[in-house]
């Protein structure tokens, strides 16, 4: 192996090292009663660590009750949930990965029936919520009109974020990603589709990006120095007159100042009309553009299944880690499988050396 980096050399950031380029990107499971990690999230979570992953992220973790996006997301909006996290975080770190969470709030996106259900809104009567969003305006046509945010309740929710990472470091997270993307409260605000307001939050680019900033600038005061913090952006809504890849590039100049570490860059969510190109890593582009324009590191992720796949877009300075979902969910152990593929080695678990025999 030559010095340039590659899917399988060490990245550091801040005071925490990084075995590798792979990440588990955080992905709902919508197996939580009242906002409780339990044995399904130990189980999903460890596997991964345990099959070779550098960065193992939580799921979108609400950071009040109303946030969530369903009943059974997970949650971090009670000092009671800190224990059951603290379990995954010790063995995740065990198993020599580091492990995140990603800090959310649903915005006008919560209050739905988990996916297998059909994700359709729940109403109060059936045990759903008020949802909450910079506007009135529902995602779909037909969806309940989520309640408009008064600046008081802006800056409590500022705050629910800053005690939300409060407790991922009490329970031994080491790293927080700002959930921005995806159509949640973030990117809600962000979008001039969803924010329709006519006071120092909505209006031009500076008024939007506003509670981003502030959530980011007050989560980065609250998280230590020495651990890193990521943000999760839909880099392009898909939708003519949306958020777009410049606005991304500019949103990333600006949380880098603060104390962003790496963007990582997603997109769509806040649309039902957006037509998305899909296509193996097709949103690498993104990460790509922000890192070169924007001089922060980012992440890569988006239909990236195949090991050198994955090592070119390190290898060529398109993205700085690659974080993989649907890929680790077929594949708890894709990393121990990819390095014999890119001619290299990983720290295989003594307890499974005999299923993998050195060459």
């Amino acid at each position: 192996m030559t010095d340039q980096p590659h899917l399988f050399s060490p990245l550091t950031i801040r005071g925490v090292t990084f075995r590798n380029r792979i990440a588990v990107s955080p992905m709902c499971q919508y197996s939580s009663d009242d906002g409780f990690a339990n044995d399904w999230h130990l189980v999903h979570l460890g596997s991964r660590a345990t099959g070779g992953a550098a960065l193992v992220i939580a799921e979108a973790s609400a950071v009040e009750a109303r946030g969530r996006i369903s009943p059974h997301d997970l949650g971090i909006w009670k000092d009671e949930h800190i224990e059951n996290l603290a379990r995954i975080a010790r063995f995740v770190k065990a198993r020599g990965a580091v492990p995140g969470i990603q800090i959310a709030h649903a915005g006008r996106k919560g209050s739905t029936r988990v996916p297998w259900e059909g994700g359709a809104p729940i109403s109060q009567e059936q045990g759903g919520w008020q949802t909450v969003a910079p506007s009135p305006v529902a995602f779909r046509p037909g969806d309940p009109p989520p309640s408009e945010l008064n600046r008081v309740e802006i800056r409590a929710i500022v705050e629910a974020f800053v005690a939300a990472a409060r407790r991922a470091r009490t329970a031994g997270l080491e790293l927080v990603e700002i959930h921005g993307a995806h159509g949640y409260l973030i990117n809600e605000f962000l979008s001039p589709l969803s924010n329709h307001r006519t006071d120092e939050y909505g209006g031009p680019f500076e008024n939007r990006v506003r509670f981003a900033l502030e959530v980011v600038a007050a989560v980065r005061a609250a998280w230590p120095e020495n651990l890193p913090l990521f943000m999760r952006i839909s880099a392009s809504e898909w939708v003519g007159g949306g958020w777009n890849v410049d606005d991304s590039v500019a949103l990333a100049t600006r949380v880098r100042s603060l104390g962003v570490d790496l963007v990582d860059c997603s997109s769509g969510g806040n649309s039902p009309d957006a037509k998305i190109q899909l296509g193996p890593g097709y949103q690498v582009p993104f990460a790509e553009r922000i890192r070169r324009e924007a001089g922060v590191l980012t992440g890569a992720v988006g239909m990236i299944t195949d090991a050198r796949q994955a090592d070119e877009i390190i290898r060529a300075g398109r993205a700085d880690l690659v974080l993989m979902a649907r890929e680790l969910l077929r594949d708890p152990y894709w990393p121990l499988h990819a390095a014999p593929v890119l001619q290299t080695e990983t720290g295989v678990p003594v307890q499974y050396l005999r299923a993998f025999p050195k060459p």
